[in-house]
């Protein structure tokens, strides 16, 4: 089989698949074919997606790869699938960031952090599979404890969680934006 019909193969399963591919799990899907192969004809779909301008762009997301329409279109995508974009409260995304920059995480900590009972916003995060149970801690009681998901990566377009920005970063968003008196964050080093 020739690299164009190798790129055809992989860019038909990444098109079909509803959650990203790793390098791993391609190789095993298409065990016939080398690594290097695989990752060069991966590379060139990439390279091919961006240069011509085309609709869909190939993206690396939570430890995978997946094919996703582009950003500037989204607008004309939501009036053909008729869906609101989504939407978080502020308490959802104060839970969520906790989960994220903390994790693992019991609730009782998320609860300490927050100052108020997170108990429904945690199991909203559950259904929408931004959240998930990494198991009990050790302690009495065995609370569980959660972690952000493989969902809460695609969602937020992040390779790792190292993508997540830094408190520095948030600082100078802080800073750019109209409404940095508002929030308060103090840097590392003070």
């Amino acid at each position: 089989m020739t690299q164009i019909m190798l790129k055809g193969l992989i860019e038909s399963l990444l098109f079909v698949s509803e959650t990203t591919l790793s390098l791993d799990r391609i190789s095993t899907l298409l065990e016939e074919f080398e690594r290097d192969d695989i990752k060069k004809a991966i590379a060139a779909i990439g390279e091919e997606c961006n240069a011509e301008g085309r609709g869909v762009e190939l993206v690396t997301v939570a430890g995978g790869y997946q094919l996703r329409s582009r950003h500037e279109y989204a607008d004309y995508i939501r009036r053909l699938k008729r869906v609101k974009p989504v939407r978080f409260s502020p308490s959802s995304l104060e839970t969520l960031a906790i989960i994220a920059y903390r994790q693992p995480v019991t609730r009782a900590e998320i609860e300490y952090l927050r100052g108020v009972d997170s108990g429904g916003v945690l199991k909203n995060l559950l259904d929408k599979k931004l959240v998930r149970i990494l198991g009990k801690k050790d302690i009495p009681g065995k609370p569980l404890i959660y972690g952000t998901s493989r969902e809460f990566m695609e969602t937020f377009n992040l390779k790792d969680l190292a993508s997540l920005p830094t408190l520095r970063e948030i600082q100078e968003l802080a800073e750019g934006g109209s409404d940095a008196e508002q929030v308060p964050l103090p840097l590392p080093d003070e």
